[in-house]
């Protein structure tokens, strides 16, 4: 099979991973939302082998998944899991991580609750999730092109659309999270790190 091929994850692979390195150092297990083409997992995976890195998407994506852990030929990443935050079930196990990028605004308004939902579920203490993509702060765009790009993207499809971290903050609250660091990317892009509130274990 031909490898599917995203220029996006070419070019954003360097700056994520100097956070991600960073923020995963003491991290063993991690669970990806949303693996896509799986060019991002093999990517970060190479350069963090301490950490066990679980693929995830809908099915249609597993063989370009595949593809590229095989072309990889890595012993720290997992073939994908079929998950849809919607619908799957609970995974059964606990990960010291959650990544996901570029898939908030993508997703609607219900699946975004839904997966802040799960990866409050899946993170074992104290457990980080680390979040990518274009977002709005206090209900404004940080560039006229973000504003063009959620215009574009409610055009297609009205349930989607860049997300407002203030909002998200909220969701993160609702599930036992609390969002501790926020990074700025190229593009205009951001990469949101929640953390477990402390007090969650006392509930």
């Amino acid at each position: 099979m031909v490898r599917p091929h995203a220029a996006a994850a070419v070019r954003n692979a360097a700056p994520i991973l100097g956070v991600l390195r960073h923020e995963l150092r003491n991290c063993s297990t991690l669970f990806e939302i949303g693996s896509g083409t799986g060019q991002h997992a093999v990517a970060f995976a190479a350069e963090l082998r301490h950490v066990l890195w679980q693929t995830s998407d809908l099915e249609q994506s597993h063989p370009g998944i595949r593809a590229w852990i095989a072309e990889a030929g890595l012993d720290n990443v997992l073939p994908p899991m079929g998950f849809d935050v919607l619908t799957s079930g609970k995974t059964g196990h606990k990960y010291d991580a959650v990544f996901s990028a570029n898939t908030a605004h993508i997703m609607s308004y219900a699946a975004v609750c839904r997966m802040f939902e799960r990866v409050g579920d899946m993170l074992s203490e104290p457990g980080l999730f680390c979040l990518y993509g274009p977002f709005s702060r206090g209900g404004a765009f940080s560039t006229p092109s973000n504003e063009a790009f959620d215009a574009s993207l409610r055009a297609r499809n009205a349930a989607m659309g860049i997300r407002d971290l203030d909002d998200l903050q909220v969701l993160g609250s609702e599930n036992g999270l609390q969002l501790a660091r926020v990074y700025a990317m190229p593009a205009n892009n951001l990469l949101a790190v929640w953390t477990i509130i402390a007090a969650r274990c006392r509930r």
